[in-house]
């Protein structure tokens, strides 16, 4: 009986940011020191691959501690309420050399809502403690208010303080498992 391989994300050399415009002018960055996840596949280029993933609310960083007080305020993810930020894919699709589609389904604030991403695939090493390594650059985007992210407010031009659409970016290594 063979197992399905299985691989989980290496945390240490791993990164989970979102960008988000404010004021319209700037982009900050944010992002979540505390996440875990893996994938499974029995197949060499990852096509197929079952995907999963959890970040900790709580472990929200933007780089200033009021601001991440607030995101994690009812205003935005309230995450007493709604501690995790889940991730399961439905189809990951090879697209290209190196290139992929990958479809599931996003939950923030205990909506759950479709998404589509780009992912491109870095490649696969064995590191110098003899780990095989895979490596991914994943993309793209959502409208937080879909979501109860609600807070909202106005620059006197009229302009959003902080956009409705937020940019995903993860960089993901992942480690086989034994």
């Amino acid at each position: 009986m063979t197992t399905t391989p299985k691989w989980a994300i290496d945390p240490s050399h791993s990164e989970i940011s979102f960008k988000v415009k404010h004021l319209v002018v700037t982009t900050l960055t944010g992002k979540f020191e505390t996440f875990e996840g893996g994938l499974e596949t029995a197949n060499e280029d990852f096509s197929d691959a079952k995907i999963s993933f959890t970040a900790d609310v709580a472990s929200i960083n933007t780089g200033n501690a009021d601001r991440d007080g607030h995101l994690k305020s009812d205003d935005f993810f309230n995450a007493e309420a709604f501690p995790k930020v889940t991730f399961t894919s439905t189809s990951f699709t090879k697209t290209g050399d190196g290139e992929y589609k990958l479809a599931g389904n996003i939950t923030l604030r205990d909506v759950t809502k479709p998404i589509e991403l780009t992912v491109e695939y870095g490649g696969t090493a064995t590191d110098p403690w003899g780990n095989v390594k895979a490596g991914f650059e994943i993309n793209g985007k959502i409208k937080r208010k879909e979501f109860g992210l609600k807070w909202d407010a106005l620059t006197e031009a009229g302009g959003a303080v902080v956009s409705d659409e937020v940019k995903l970016h993860l960089n993901v290594q992942l480690v086989k498992q034994a």
